[in-house]
């Protein structure tokens, strides 16, 4: 290292600068978020593809059969209680690969990540907190005389789905300030992990404790052995899953059989990886830990695979012609779902977010107007993934209102994804302006200016 270079700075004692929140964060987590939304934006891609495949496929006369009788395909071990359908296993296993990057994710964040600090923190997590309480409150009212059956949707406009989301941004091509798209991504982890303990808490009926006691064991030891072997799980791909996945699953096998959503088992096992390097492969100044090394590994197999599966045997849904379609949007079970996406999900996160800026010293930062933040806060209603699942949950596969919310579900995402685009494409002019100020502060290697000093702490 040059003699007059400053001393190494590690994710967990980089000093916290106080602030506009809503501003540039480091660059070690602009470079690491941007990774993940190029990640993303590709799966939002897959996932739309594998959505209107499943659409076409289930109202196609020639395929409709084929296609729910594929869904409905039993395998597994009976005696483990895994005998389930095609569907069951992609959204109570596929999910919970997802939700188990959720937990990677979140925990990255709060331990290492520039949400580390209160200050920053507190923003995206008000905001995700907002985005799940309004849209609830707003389904809710105008369900009120639907039956208590209907009442058991509640929480289905309450979550992200963050893929698409992305896609979206990809779509439009607009230059939206990095801080934006963190604030987005960091909204949609935290609503993720409000959204699975709403499962865990609404959605679970019958507990079988002992398995769910029993379940302690092998997740004590996944965590025993990711922090005592982190650095040998970190190196050695091949470690992990045949060491660590098999774990996993026996965690997995048992929360399922105790009754509580399996895909809890997922952000649990998150939760269980060190964020942090270990003293043996060097220390927090090394480089990343095993849970962003895990994220990396694992992000590809969900975002590409996991998440697009479960769409597919999610989406799939038969609308029955004009006269059947006219019935789905005429539910008040599905008004309220495009009521709380469209308009709930935008009042809440923006809502929550003027809140906390007023009632704190927080500021918005001086390059941002408030217009920007409404455009994410209308992406935020863009719900897919896990809005269908608590469908699932709420309402049963079989249930006239699971069609007519997996419904709504489509509509109400895509006319959150066309007011967003509008709102963010009439402001791509400020964008490029916010583009050429960051050039001119730029140096010989395009960095500016304001990552200037962690850069050469990295040197």
């Amino acid at each position: 290292m040059p003699k007059n270079s400053p001393a190494p700075v590690s994710p967990a004692n980089r000093p916290d600068r106080s602030g506009p929140v809503l501003r540039r964060g480091s660059f070690l987590e602009f470079q690491r978020i941007s990774l993940i939304l190029r990640k993303e934006t590709v799966g939002g891609a897959i996932l739309l593809v594998a959505t209107l495949a499943a659409l076409i496929m289930s109202n196609t006369p020639f395929f409709a059969d084929a296609y729910f009788a594929f869904r409905n395909l039993q395998v597994g071990y009976e005696p483990w209680h895994l005998k389930l359908s095609l569907g069951t296993w992609a959204a109570d296993g596929f999910l919970a690969i997802f939700f188990f990057l959720a937990g990677l994710e979140l925990k990255r964040e709060f331990v290492a990540g520039d949400l580390r600090s209160v200050n920053r923190a507190i923003v995206p997590v008000a905001a995700a907190v907002g985005g799940v309480i309004v849209p609830a409150i707003f389904y809710t009212l105008i369900n009120l005389n639907s039956g208590s059956d209907a009442l058991r949707g509640w929480a289905i406009p309450t979550a992200t789905d963050i893929a698409f989301a992305l896609a979206v941004l990809a779509v439009i091509g607009s230059k939206l300030p990095a801080a934006l798209r963190i604030f987005l991504l960091t909204l949609a982890v935290v609503d993720d992990l409000l959204a699975i303990a709403i499962i865990a808490f609404f959605y679970t009926t019958d507990i079988a404790f002992v398995p769910l006691l029993v379940a302690i064991v092998p997740l004590a030891l996944y965590w025993i052995l990711t922090h005592k072997y982190s650095h040998f799980f970190g190196t050695r791909a091949f470690a992990a899953w045949a060491v660590l996945l098999p774990i996993g699953f026996v965690v997995w096998a048992l929360v399922h059989a105790s009754g509580v959503h399996a895909t809890v088992a997922g952000v649990l096992l998150g939760f269980a990886v060190p964020v942090l390097r270990s003293a043996r492969g060097g220390g927090p100044d090394a480089g990343p830990g095993l849970a962003e090394t895990l994220e990396h590994r694992i992000r590809p197999l969900s975002s590409g695979f996991a998440i697009p599966v479960f769409a597919f045997f999610s989406a799939g849904v038969a609308i029955g012609g004009a006269e059947g379609f006219m019935r789905a949007i005429t539910d008040p079970v599905s008004i309220g779902i495009v009521v709380a996406l469209v308009v709930g999900k935008p009042v809440g996160v923006l809502l929550a977010t003027i809140i906390v800026t007023k009632t704190t010293k927080a500021a918005l930062d001086p390059d941002l107007a408030w217009i920007d933040v409404a455009g994410v806060a209308l992406l935020a209603g863009v719900g897919f993934t896990v809005s269908l699942l608590i469908s699932e949950l709420g309402f049963g596969q079989d249930s006239p209102h699971d069609e007519h919310a997996k419904i709504a579900i489509l509509m109400g995402s895509v006319l959150a994804a066309l007011a967003a685009t509008v709102v963010l494409r009439s402001r791509n002019r400020h964008y490029g302006r916010l583009a050429a100020k960051d050039a001119l502060d730029a140096d010989n290697d395009g960095v500016p200016d304001v990552y200037q000093t962690e850069k050469q702490a990295e040197k």
